[in-house]
């Protein structure tokens, strides 16, 4: 196991597992999966090292919360026990491809948003993401601006999402128990 500690980050890698967090050490475990709809919850899934070193940094002075595997089994893992807001995947992770991961993650009620990553992101790219439904793509060597600007929309947008079909859900409940 290799552990990296800073002051206000805690790395730790063991297997395809790891997980910067972003704010000091949870005394419990709502606090440490805190709800996606009140703080930014990412989940990064990427085989390199420097992806998550370099996205647990840009984030380390902050209230989000990142988390960070290296395979999509420990993804989906991660995503069954906790609710995620965003997931940023490397665009061809050794056990799945994005698209794959995307249709997955279409299948999860209250489906985070995917952004791609890659060296080799071009219009092409771009393009098949947004057309297939996914959020944006990334291009590698990451812009810290960039990385934070398009988490912080896709945060938006998901919780936006979320609150509008939580509002429409309450009237039909209310019909469905004759209010």
């Amino acid at each position: 196991m290799l552990a990296l500690e800073r002051k206000d980050v805690a790395i730790a890698t063991e297997s395809c597992v790891f997980e910067p967090v972003a704010y000091p050490h949870p005394r419990s475990e709502s606090e440490a999966y805190p709800q996606p709809e009140r703080v930014v919850s990412v989940l990064t899934v990427s085989p390199f090292e420097d992806d998550h070193v370099f996205l647990g940094n840009i984030f380390s002075h902050s209230k989000w919360h990142i988390c960070g595997v290296r395979c999509w089994r420990d993804a989906v893992e991660h995503l069954t026990k906790h609710r995620t807001a965003v997931v940023i995947c490397e665009r061809d992770v050794p056990d799945v491809d994005w698209k794959q991961a995307l249709t997955q993650l279409a299948e999860l009620g209250d489906a985070p948003l995917l952004i791609v990553t890659s060296r080799w992101a071009d219009d092409y790219l771009w393009a098949e993401v947004l057309n297939l439904g996914g959020y944006d793509v990334l291009m590698k060597p990451f812009d810290q601006t960039e990385v934070v600007r398009v988490i912080s929309l896709a945060w938006l947008n998901w919780k936006n999402n979320h609150d509008r079909a939580r509002r429409n859900a309450a009237p039909r409940l209310a019909n469905a128990v004759g209010m």
